[in-house]
């Protein structure tokens, strides 16, 4: 096994966070190495390490027979094969996050027979019948610049998924700091257009000539509100035009459709955080991995997951991504590859990477 890592800073105790286990002397011995690159065989590796030690589990392993990636899982003859040697590794990387942990991962699929293999929901299925593992939410990453290829018989793959897994009800989760950068919409700018299809609708509908007089009214109200900043945003609801409401709050939605005519919903706050992440695929100068991580993808869950200070954890580093997007946000980082040119190659790129202090970021009490 080959240790390589970084050291900008020490812990409370005085422990220097590069420090690996094997530096460490007595009961530190079971502690967590931190801030470190180990080359090797992940299923092995991440056997040894203690358990309830990390906060994220953040990772995209080898695609099943889609590249050679020097040795490792990937490929394996049978796709049960791969499976069964991905919830191996799973299984440990459970066994490794706190209660108040959280695992991403990235599974891409692949055409066999002319058909797509669901190969991504095919593990997502056998991780929660073996693991007492919950899906929050399938995270869809939309690709801005998909690989240029035209298909006669199908369209152009551009989205993968990424699964985020939790073992308790106390997961960290910091939904303000996640998309943070996507700016909302500025009403000054949507000028005299905010809400002029509502008018239109208003007038069309079968609401009595009360109604729409009232209609209106509350439309101009939650227009103002708009511009004056009280209000991010707002939806309007129109009996005979708009489909009834469900969910939580129907009731009352369907009280004043029944009663009124119509209902205002307001929006107050920053936007609707959705389960989309849009990014291009990235590459990287030199890199000698043929399929790079996206940063801004890893640092958008980063955020979302985790508070400075905390250990992200990838068992399939590959090129070094979440090792640099978390040490970029004062996270430490734990990563494991199989390939020793690519942890020689991350262990580069995390030799050039500056700590950052993030106002996003949620800071520690």
């Amino acid at each position: 096994m080959f240790v390589t890592g970084d050291t900008y800073g020490q812990e409370p105790g005085g422990q220097e966070l590069g420090a690996s286990v094997g530096e460490q002397g007595g009961a530190e011995a079971l502690q967590l190495p931190r801030n470190q690159i180990l080359c090797g065989d992940s299923l092995v590796l991440l056997s040894s390490l203690p358990s309830g030690t990390v906060d994220l589990v953040l990772t995209s392993p080898p695609y099943f027979r889609q590249r050679d990636y020097g040795g490792g899982i990937g490929n394996e003859t049978s796709l049960k094969d791969y499976l069964e040697v991905l919830l191996n590794i799973f299984g440990h990387c459970v066994r490794l996050l706190k209660p108040t942990g959280s695992l991403v991962i990235n599974i891409g699929d692949k055409y066999a027979h002319r058909g797509l293999m669901l190969i991504p929901y095919r593990f997502a299925v056998a991780a929660m019948e073996r693991f007492p593992v919950r899906l929050v939410n399938a995270i869809t990453w939309v690709k801005r610049n998909p690989t240029p290829r035209h298909f006669r018989r199908r369209l152009v793959s551009s989205t993968e998924p990424f699964f985020h897994f939790v073992i308790s009800d106390a997961y960290q989760y910091f939904p303000e700091s996640f998309l943070c950068q996507t700016k909302p919409p500025d009403a000054t700018r949507r000028g005299k257009r905010i809400g002029q299809r509502y008018f239109r609708l208003i007038e069309s509908s079968t609401l009595t000539p009360d109604q729409k007089a009232q209609a209106r009214l509350a439309l101009e109200n939650a227009i103002a509100e708009v511009r004056r900043g009280e209000i991010q945003d707002f939806r309007m609801k129109i009996r005979g035009i708009h489909s009834v409401p469900f969910g939580g709050r129907e009731g009352g939605r369907n009280i004043h459709l029944e009663r009124d005519g119509f209902t205002v919903i307001r929006m107050h706050g920053a936007r609707l955080k959705r389960d989309v992440i849009e990014t291009p695929v990235e590459s990287l100068k030199g890199c000698p991995h043929r399929a790079v991580f996206p940063e801004a993808v890893v640092t958008e869950f980063i955020r979302l997951l985790t508070r400075p200070g905390d250990v992200v954890l990838d068992p399939f580093l590959g090129s070094g991504t979440t090792a640099v997007a978390a040490k970029r946000l004062n996270r430490h980082y734990l990563g494991v590859d199989i390939n020793p040119d690519y942890c020689d190659y991350a262990r580069r790129r995390l030799a050039g990477v500056a700590l950052q202090t993030s106002l996003l970021d949620v800071t520690l009490p």
